[in-house]
């Protein structure tokens, strides 16, 4: 098990090295939320002062960190830890994350957001309107991590705070996905990995050698972990076929040519797959857009009435936009776009050799697969 430690304790931070660089690795606001919530637990039932705390991380890294401002008040504590993204610098970099935890006897952990945590005021971020935007992995972290400590008998309030939350979520885009009032307590890995994007484009290249290398004709490219998740669980496909492409979709492929692969399967959520089927191979917010206009035209071509097309339009979020288009029953769409994205690399691809053969996978954040060039069982039969 990999191991980081708070920075100024005496060992080193994990890193990652760009041009002979250590780059530092770092932790998310939900490891952080999920190490405050663990010691102020301790702390309750201890009536003890702790100063610093361990958890494993859902990618399986263990972290010790340093609490800041642990406070005891009878049958409810509350403690710090300061935000540290590594090498990575974003809006919450040394910002406190609290939590606060009461417990009680009625044996169930409740979980809410307090100050400087924002709230959700709209569909499409897959959590519902009025919730704490506290993502679902950090969420399962913190109640897990109490529930660890206060056994199964006893109950929990838990309050997850950030005082600087509201002044620095202005530096974020949660105002644009209708999260109002303060930051967003995220995270699927709870490490923050720095790196350039050359050298991270690298490292995905080395895995697919590494693959190919081992005799694998097949591979599954995935935006990150909960495409991979969904391969794994719901395509109930083994893990050694997937490779994350991150936003590198146009690169990936073109390695997935020189490596000499004969079949490619890109399976992920539509905010990232939607891109691909109007040619955008960087998927990254900051390259190109283009979900809604990509969602609308398909649509339109399919015969979709006109207040559709304005009412997605009108989304901020993809997620927002597949809950519209099922309301009014037009789910075949993502079948037709999944189609389109096979013919997008295909045409990319074009001037190659051999090309491999291509699917399209588009899943929701439940779970449930959306839409795909070809049935799903077909596509799972070929990694059979």
């Amino acid at each position: 098990m990999n191991q980081i430690s708070p920075p100024d304790s005496s060992a080193n931070l994990g890193v990652v090295w760009h041009k002979g660089k250590a780059l530092r690795k770092g932790y998310t606001t939900g490891s952080c939320a999920t190490a405050a919530a663990r010691v102020a637990a301790l702390m309750v039932l201890r009536q003890q002062v702790i100063n610093q705390v361990s958890i494993v991380t859902p990618s399986g890294v263990a972290l010790f960190l340093n609490v800041e401002q642990p406070l005891i008040e009878g049958q409810q504590a509350s403690a710090a830890i300061r935000k540290d993204g590594g090498d990575d610098i974003d809006a919450t970099h040394g910002m406190l994350i609290y939590a606060r935890v009461s417990l009680n006897d009625g044996g169930v952990i409740r979980l809410e957001g307090g100050e400087g945590v924002g709230r959700v005021t709209r569909n499409g971020v897959g959590l519902p309107v009025g919730c704490a935007a506290i993502n679902k992995t950090p969420r399962q972290t913190i109640e897990q991590a109490v529930r660890d400590v206060i056994g199964p008998n006893r109950g929990a309030e838990i309050v997850i705070f950030a005082p600087e939350g509201e002044e620095r979520a202005k530096k974020t885009y949660n105002d644009r996905l209708g999260i109002k009032g303060g930051i967003s307590i995220i995270g699927t890995s709870g490490i923050v990995t720095p790196m350039s994007e050359e050298s991270w484009k690298r490292s995905l290249s080395i895995e697919l050698e590494m693959k190919r290398a081992n005799g694998l004709e097949k591979i599954i490219l995935v935006p990150g972990n909960h495409g991979e998740r969904f391969v794994s669980q719901q395509m109930s496909i083994d893990g050694d076929y997937v490779v994350t492409m991150s936003n590198f979709v146009g690169y990936m492929l073109q390695e997935v040519v020189r490596l000499g692969f004969r079949h490619v399967v890109l399976v992920g959520h539509p905010g990232k797959l939607v891109k691909i089927a109007a040619g955008i191979f960087h998927t990254h917010s900051h390259i190109a857009d283009g979900r809604m206009e990509t969602l609308i035209s398909h649509l339109a071509l399919m015969g979709a009435p006109v207040e559709l097309l304005q009412a997605v339009d009108r989304c901020d979020t993809t997620e927002a936009a597949i809950e519209l288009i099922a309301e009014r029953g037009w789910q075949a769409v993502y079948h037709q776009i999944a189609r389109k994205i096979c013919f997008r690399v295909d045409q990319m691809l074009r001037f190659s050799s051999d090309k491999p053969k291509c699917d399209a996978v588009m899943f929701s954040f439940e779970n449930q697969v959306l839409g795909s060039n070809r049935p799903v069982s077909e596509i799972v039969e070929d990694f059979r």
